[in-house]
Parts: C-alpha cells; structure tokens; sequence
C-alpha cells in the first residue's frame, strides 16, 4: 500500500478516486481494496464511509445522476424563461449531457449502465427527480397559458418517455448517428407543439 496522503480522506475524495478505479478496472473486476490501495489508505479506512461494497457504488451512481439533475434544475428554474423555451433547452441539455459523457469517457459511461441496472432505487428516484422538474415546466406553462395540459405530471412523464431515445442509456449508440440532431429537433418540437395551449 502506498504512503497515507496528507489530504484528509472525506466521501468525496473516495467516490472521486472511486470513478477512476472503475474506469481502470471496470465494475465486475473493481473492489474496495482498490479504492483503498489508490488512495493509499487501508480497506477499513474506506469501509468507515461507506459499509459496503454496494453503498460505496450506489454513492457514485448516486452522484453521477446528481450533476445532471443540478444542471437541469438551473433551467428549470430560470425565472425569465418562457415554459415552451425552458422545455426545448431543458430537453437539448438532458441529451446533451448524456451524449457528453458517452462519448467523452465511454469506458465510465459504461461501467455507469452497469451500475444503475445494479442500483434500481437510485435510478428510480433520479427518474423522478427529472419528471418532476418537467412537471413543474408544464405548470409553468400551463399557469402562463403558454402550454396546455389536463394532468401534470402525466403530461411531464409522457413527454420523458416520447423523448426517452435521446436520454435512456440504451440508445446510447445511436446518439452520434449524423442525422440524430435532426431526429432529435423533430421530436422535441412535436413534444412541444403538442403541448401549446
């Protein structure tokens, strides 16, 4: 094992030192003593954070999800923006990113479709983190007179499955097809056309 760094070990550093022992090793062949030899730290050490194997790797599914949903909550919040607009950028920023991150770390992005099929309760809750935050864009709309829709959330969840092709993981190969911007511009404005008051 190497030296014990200075740095203070905190869950952070560990679910950070985590991704690239998953990246390297891949999440069959990754344990927590790999974590824990990367950080130079002993296996209990990593174990006084989190008690297993599995909730160290529900933590780092748990964050990966996270960074989309904070940057998706930044547009559904917007105070200036129309309903119709915040739903056209939240959507491109929702395919952006996990067109982003298959393509720029294809190694993590796939050890990530492993771990979210292992940790169905996270990914359940960050489904509906997303569809409420398109709930709350509807409402917007629909309290504007922008959108129309007689059930909200119904609505938002129709329109995270209509678009599911950009977002879901397993259509991940098929996000850098050369015509996928147009398929992409063409479903989301009939998501959105549809919903017009």
């Amino acid at each position: 094992m190497p030296p014990a760094s200075a740095e203070p070990l905190t869950p952070e550093r560990i679910l950070e030192t985590t991704e690239e022992v998953l990246r390297r090793f891949g999440p069959t062949k990754a344990t927590v003593v790999d974590v824990a030899r990367a950080l130079g730290v002993s296996h209990g050490s990593v174990y006084r954070h989190f008690p297993s194997k599995a909730a160290l790797r529900e933590a780092v599914t748990d964050r990966w999800l996270a960074k989309s949903v904070v940057m998706l909550e930044q547009i559904t919040s917007a105070p200036a923006e129309s309903a119709p607009g915040k739903l056209e950028a939240w959507l491109e920023a929702l395919f952006e990113a996990k067109r982003h991150k298959a393509g720029d770390d294809p190694e993590l992005f796939a050890t990530y479709t492993v771990l979210l099929a292992e940790n169905s309760g996270t990914v359940e809750q960050h489904l509906t983190e997303l569809i409420d935050q398109l709930a709350r864009i509807i409402a917007q709309g629909v309290a504007d007179g922008s959108l129309t829709a007689g059930d909200v959330p119904a609505a938002a969840r129709a329109v995270f499955d209509a678009t599911g092709r950009f977002h879901d993981p397993q259509y991940a190969a098929e996000w850098f097809s050369p015509t996928i911007g147009a398929e992409f511009e063409a479903v989301t404005a009939l998501v959105i056309r549809g919903l017009r008051a």
